[in-house]
């Protein structure tokens, strides 16, 4: 009788070391592909500028060019237009699924205009709207001009798709 249990145990390991390993092979497949599909998620990008919170609220009508510059950084570019323009720009783009082509969210423009004495004038974040160039704190579209012959390739820049 006992030679039949042992037997009967050695017959049983197997299967048990068996059974083990399909379940390891399992769950490392299960893995591969969990890691796999977690490439494919979506992704944010910020190129250019990132406007710190509250910055602009910090910039009164009238401050320094020296303030601006404390509490906004170095500007992307600089013009003279009646005086001397900061500008920083930045832009947002995601896609959905990896391997394709990113689709841009947002681009945006902050114009900070000085006078002749290098005091804030006016602010404005331009932006896009309905395919416009569009002021977000004046909350109006940009007219033809001066200012709208550098705003317009600063947008055609920006937009690589």
């Amino acid at each position: 009788m006992t030679i039949t249990n042992q037997t009967s145990l050695r017959a049983n390991k197997p299967r048990g070391l068996h059974a083990r390993w399909r379940g390891l092979r399992m769950l490392a497949a299960v893995a591969l592909v969990g890691a796999a599909l977690a490439g494919c998620t979506g992704e944010q990008f910020q190129k250019g500028y990132i406007l710190p919170p509250g910055a602009l609220e910090q910039i009164p009508i009238g401050a320094s060019q020296d303030q601006v510059l404390i509490v906004m950084g170095t500007p992307s570019t600089v013009a003279t237009l009646d005086g001397e323009v900061f500008y920083y720009i930045s832009q947002r783009s995601e896609r959905m699924v990896a391997f394709m082509n990113q689709k841009v969210v947002d681009q945006r423009v902050i114009a900070v205009y000085f006078d002749k004495n290098r005091r804030v004038r006016r602010l404005a974040n331009y932006g896009l709207q309905d395919g416009k160039i569009f002021d977000f704190i004046s909350r109006t579209t940009a007219t033809s001009g001066q200012e709208m012959s550098y705003l317009a390739p600063l947008f055609k820049l920006l937009s690589f798709n």
